[in-house]
Formats: structure tokens, sequence, C-alpha cells
């Protein structure tokens, strides 16, 4: 007995004969039997012959085996017989025996018809190789889907990351881009489609209590309904991996008449183009990610140009002192600030601050922090009175849960330091008579409005400097999870007290470089260093 299979999929109707003892069947190049689909394993099933019958195994597919409607492991088979890959199935398979004579199901489309199907399926699939604009892809695809369906709409909803489908676009015959406010129809079936995965046929809207939730639907005259959901399907390039399925949406197409809509190659033209669909929304999302990433990236670069025109160069000097300071931000723009100041009396102003977070927020409030201390260390140089002016514009702008801590300091020619501590690391005073740290003033700006800022005198003489940094330098942490720590800082500046602040500036950072090779870092890095050289004669 010669044994055949009638296949119909995407490719139309055909007849493949059975002529090995076992027949492979499935998506790897190696079947007898080669067939596409998002729910044909690679190896899915065989047809075995035995002592002159024929049986079908199951050869361990993920989605099952199924044979008039039932799903099976192993079933002898007889002529007529419905062999379906999965749940869905991708093609339907019908067993015939030559001594029985020919299948006695009617086709639902003339060949004429198939060919014109599998032309606009293949010409579908091509448009969407070269989609890149998401709604342009979403077009294509319900164009593709109305001409193979002979649909007069179509639809797509797509999962958002809460996996929530929302209305997309809305397309009818014709090219016609429709508005959703005047696409009636109820989200039932779409919802069930996406969270069963299986495809939906309704043959007509009137049977059963469909009717009731598709009023306005019905009202148009539409009667059938075809949904079949987007599976994104990522295969694995080993065999015992299972592939990866990712539902993003649903396609959904209705008609008024039957058509072609609702018959069987239909369906498995429209999962083929879906599975493909997928992918090609997929990819567009993706380029469209990737254009807003780098459309961030430029202007997160001209923030960070912008944020460095706004700090002072970074060595500054006088009659009375030399300095230096740098920061290097741990994104591409950071919130710690320094700025120096020469103030009308002949006296010279330099601060430090660092701004709670990271990134842009902190940026933009560092850099409105900027203008506030200057404006505030113009009306008054005493620094307590200007932390406080600080403090209290800060509050009043309301910006919760945003702080800083700062630090303010007036050098006059003679070596009066003033300075006012608010929250901020104790910077170090270091010159030949050793080390001290200065930790005089009140609690961070922009915390408290009660709050009151003390500011200290001390003296200094030539050739010793002050330094103050942020918690950045003081708490970098090395691949093994250590901190910097103060020691350290001071370590790195007792061996370049003869050398000017910039080279005791560069020294410090590259001890903390050196210290935190190849481990990450969470916080900006900023320093300032001040050396107060004498008056010149």
């Amino acid at each position: 007995m010669q044994a055949r299979l009638e296949v119909t999929d995407a490719l139309g109707r055909r007849i493949v004969p059975i002529e090995t003892t076992v027949f492979g069947i499935g998506r790897r190049d190696t079947n007898d039997l080669r067939l596409a689909g998002s729910e044909v394993s690679r190896d899915h099933a065989e047809i075995v012959r035995e002592d002159g019958k024929f049986l079908v195994k199951d050869r361990q597919s993920r989605y099952g085996t199924f044979v008039n409607g039932d799903q099976i492991t192993q079933k002898e088979l007889a002529h007529g017989d419905k062999i379906r890959l999965g749940r869905s199935g991708g093609a339907e398979l019908v067993f015939l025996l030559e001594e029985a004579g020919p299948s006695v199901e009617k086709a639902t489309t003339t060949a004429i018809g198939d060919l014109r199907q599998i032309a606009a399926l293949l010409e579908g699939l091509r448009a969407l190789g070269s989609g890149r604009v998401l709604d342009e892809v979403l077009a294509l695809v319900m164009d593709s889907a109305i001409e193979v369906g002979g649909a007069e709409r179509s639809f797509i909803m797509l999962a958002n990351p809460e996996g929530t489908l929302e209305f997309k676009l809305a397309r009818a015959r014709g090219r016609i881009t429709l508005p959703g406010s005047r696409f009636e129809t109820s989200r039932k079936i779409p919802e069930q489609v996406f969270e069963t995965g299986e495809a939906r046929i309704v043959a007509d809207l009137l049977d059963g209590d469909l009717a009731n939730v598709h009023m306005g639907t019905v009202a148009l005259g539409i009667r059938h309904v075809l949904c079949v959901p987007l599976r994104l399907v990522r295969y694995t390039e080993k065999a015992e991996q299972s592939s990866e399925e990712k539902r993003i949406g649903v396609l959904y197409l209705d008609s008024r008449e039957r058509g072609a809509l609702l018959s069987n190659s239909t369906r498995s033209a429209l999962e083929t183009l879906a599975t493909e669909a997928a992918v090609a929304i997929e990819n567009a999302r993706l380029y469209r990610e990737t254009l807003e990433k780098a459309k961030l990236e430029q202007e997160m670069k001209i923030a960070a140009e912008i944020q460095r025109a706004l700090l002072p160069h970074s060595v500054h000097a006088g009659a009375f002192f030399s300095t230096a300071a740098a920061t290097l931000p741990c994104r591409s723009i950071g919130g710690d600030f320094f700025d120096y100041l020469d103030l009308p009396a002949g006296t010279f102003g330099f601060a430090l601050g660092d701004v709670a977070g990271k990134g842009p927020p902190a940026a933009l409030l560092s850099a409105m922090l900027q203008g506030m201390f200057a404006t505030g260390a113009s009306v008054d140089e005493r620094p307590g009175v200007t932390v406080s002016r600080v403090n209290h514009g800060l509050i009043r702008r309301s910006i919760e849960n945003r702080f800083v801590t700062l630090l303010y300091g007036v050098l006059t020619p003679d070596g009066k330091l003033t300075y006012c501590n608010a929250g901020h690391n104790p910077p170090i005073l270091i010159g030949p008579s050793g080390v001290r740290r200065l930790e005089k003033g009140g609690p961070i700006v922009g915390l408290f409005e009660w709050a009151s800022y003390e500011d200290e005198t001390i003296q200094l003489v030539p050739g010793e400097f002050f330094v103050v940094f942020s918690d950045g330098v003081s708490e970098a942490l090395s691949a093994e999870n250590e901190e910097f720590g103060d020691a350290r800082i001071v370590e790195s500046l007792q061996s370049t007290l003869d050398k000017d602040p910039r080279t005791q500036l560069e020294g410090l950072f590259s001890r903390v470089r050196e210290f935190t090779h190849g481990a990450p870092q969470s916080d900006d890095v900023t320093a300032l260093v001040v050396r107060f050289t004498g008056a010149t004669p």
C-alpha cells in the first residue's frame, strides 16, 4: 500500500509520499517532511511502518502531536486521519492510503486562490524585512494580513512592560488607517488569545454569548473573526536547550463575509506571518530604542560639556595664593561642584559641594547651587552667613529629598582663613607644623530650615595648604571592597608638601586611580587644594 500525506500549510496544498520505514517530521532540515511554525519542534513526530501498519509517534515535542484532535504519544493511523503538530498547528496533515481512494475533504480555496494567498504572504514577508519604523512595520503587517485573509479590518495590540495589551494601530482594506475611536470591538477575544497563546476563530459572532460583548462590531455587520498571537521565538544553538518564546501582542482580523478568513490555509498563512511579524516588530522596537539611546547619549554629552563649562578652570592663582581643583563624575555628569571667587575686598573665596544623588537631577541642582553660592558670597563675605543664605534658598524651593554637603572658605592676604563646614567631610590643613581637621560649621544644607551655621578663623603661614574633598575620594573602593580612607589622603599630600597645588592634586587622583583599578565606583571624585603663599612684597 502506498501511503502519503496531504499537507496544507502556508505554501499551499501538496501530496508528500511516505517512502521510508521511519518518516521524520519537524523543523530540522534532515527530516523527510520539513515544516515551519512556532509550535513545530526540530524533531517533532515520525510515521513508522510496522507489519503493514502505519504508526505515528510523538518524539517528545514541546507542544505535542494530535490525531483527530486527541493528543497522542503513539497511534495507528487510518485513512483520512488528521494529524496536527502543536496546539494550533502550523500545518494540517491528512494521512492517505492509495487503496482507500483519494481524500474526501473538500478544498476551502481554489488553486488560484491559494497561489494569490501565497503571493500576498511572500510580499508581506519581503516587506517586513525592510521595516525600521515601528508604525510602518505595524501597517505592513496588517495590510499583508488583510490581503492574505481577505479580511476587511485589522488591528494590532502590543503588550506594555506590565504585560497589559495596548491598542497600537488599526487598518482597513485599501491600506487605510482607522482611528482607534472608530474601531468598535471587545477586548475579550484579543486578551484571551494573548493569555493562552492560541489562535481564536469565530465563525459567527451571533453564536453563543459573544454577541453581547461585541454589540458594536455586530452592528457594523461584522460576523467573522480571526485573532492570532504574536509570538517571538528565539531558537537556541544546542538541541538540548528549549527555545524561548515570548508573547508580545495579538493580530486581529474581522470581516462581513466569510471568504477565506476562516479556512485552514488562511490560518496557517497568518500564523506564519504573525511569527515573522513578531520578529519585525521587536526589531523595530530595538531600532527605535537604539535611536533614543543614541539621542540620550548625545544629550548627556552636551550636558556634560555644559557642566564642565560652568566650573572654573582647574588651576587659579593670585598674589597670595595658588589653587587647583578637579572632579571626576562616576557617570557622564555628576553632582559635585567647586568654585572660586575673587571677592571685592581683595580676598579669595572658594567652595566645594556634594549634592545628594547622581546623574541629571544632581547635576541640575549643583548648577543651581553654584549660582546661589556666587550670589550669596557677593552680598556678605562671611562664610557662615553665605551658607545660611544658600540653605534658606534651597529649602524655599521645596526640592524633595535633595540636599548638599558644602564647605565655603575665604582667605585674606595676611593668611587668615575663615571657613564654614556644612556637613561636609572635614577638610585637611597640612603644612610643616602637622595635620589638622577643620569641622566648624553646621548641618547639611537644604535639610533643616532652622539650621544655624558658624564659621571659624585660623591663621595660616606661608607654605601651608588647605585640602577639601568629597566622600567619593575617601570612600573610593578597591577591587577587594576596601575604602581609600583619610589616612591615604594625608599620606599622598605629605609626600608632595613642597609641590604646587596642581601637582598635589594630580598625585592624589593618581593614588585613587591606582587603588580603585578594576573596581566600579558609585560616587563622584572631587578635590580642591588651596596653598597660602604669602603676600608678594
